[in-house]
């Protein structure tokens, strides 16, 4: 009897702590929900701030050219001109302002078109005999190009520039120009020449076509989006050159867009509307040629890097 009691209470009491309610449990949703939404949170906020970085220079940039120097001292520097005029516009394309676009214009053209047309071949032929050892050696001595500072070698480009009669010339800028285009351009060219099939070269051989003909109607097309995207990058960087022209030019129908826009500092102060309004006339033809290529940069710096 006893025997039967124990086991009734072993029962009961398994029953009862059975029938104890059980812990309400979190839902585990909760904190991976918050985690996205603060994720979301900071990423819109990072958004926000460049946005806000890159807009408002741009629009204090256009506001201010809409000034008189007298409202531009008088008003906020971020509120709109009570006064808007075009004043600056004409005081800057009354200037000499059409012979320094020409003069970065001509500059640019021809630093693009030299260094697109040699990285071209020089890519073409690091690509096509890519196991010999003088193509390696090649390469390699145009990615050492990219860790020379341009700082460091000016005087010796200046001393150079002067032995060679060019100082004062527009040829004198487009030259080192060249030069310091190349690395970048011969990099960027040649990743996108390795994603090439090679049994498209070697078709075009097998028809006994010349290197110089696989050059031109079978690299030069399918290197396009490179071609573009390196054209837009060199001749945004010759176009924003200051440097260079600084040294190795002095006379003002030399002087490029960059140079001409410290012309505007006069001796006890500088013309802040006045150069604002030169600046955003500056910007206008990077801008064109920016929305009439943006597809195609956008297609060179996604392909091309798969190797």
């Amino acid at each position: 009897m006893s025997t039967t009691v124990a086991k009734s209470r072993t029962d009961v009491g398994h029953e009862g702590r059975d029938r104890r309610p059980a812990a309400p449990s979190r839902p585990a949703g909760r904190p991976r929900a918050a985690a996205a939404a603060l994720r979301r949170t900071l990423t819109g906020s990072a958004a926000l701030v460049w946005t806000a970085s890159v807009v408002v220079p741009v629009y204090w940039l256009v506001v201010t050219s809409l000034r008189s120097r007298t409202d531009f001292t008088a008003d906020s520097p971020l509120a709109l001109p009570g006064h808007p005029t075009l004043a600056n516009y004409r005081t800057v394309l009354d200037g000499e302002f059409g012979t320094y676009l020409l003069n970065s214009a001509v500059v640019t053209v021809a630093t693009v078109v030299f260094t697109v047309v040699a990285a071209l071949m020089v890519s073409f032929a690091i690509v096509r005999h890519g196991d010999s050892r003088w193509s390696r050696l090649a390469f390699r001595l145009f990615l050492l190009g990219l860790a020379i500072p341009l700082q460091a070698v000016i005087i010796p480009v200046y001393l150079l520039i002067i032995r060679m009669r060019l100082y004062d010339s527009l040829l004198a800028i487009v030259l080192p120009s060249v030069a310091f285009a190349l690395p970048i351009t011969v990099m960027i060219m040649v990743s996108f020449l390795r994603d090439v099939p090679r049994s498209l070269f070697e078709a075009m051989v097998v028809d006994g076509a010349s290197d110089w003909r696989m050059l031109w109607s079978l690299a030069a097309p399918l290197a396009r989006p490179a071609l573009v995207t390196v054209a837009v990058y060199d001749g945004l960087q010759v176009w924003n050159g200051f440097l260079f022209p600084l040294i190795l030019t002095q006379s003002g129908d030399k002087a490029v867009l960059p140079l001409a826009l410290t012309l505007y500092r006069g001796q006890f102060g500088i013309d802040v509307p006045a150069t604002m309004a030169a600046v955003v006339l500056s910007t206008l033809p990077v801008l064109v040629v920016f929305l009439l290529a943006r597809r195609q940069l956008v297609a060179g710096l996604t392909a091309g890097f798969s190797k």
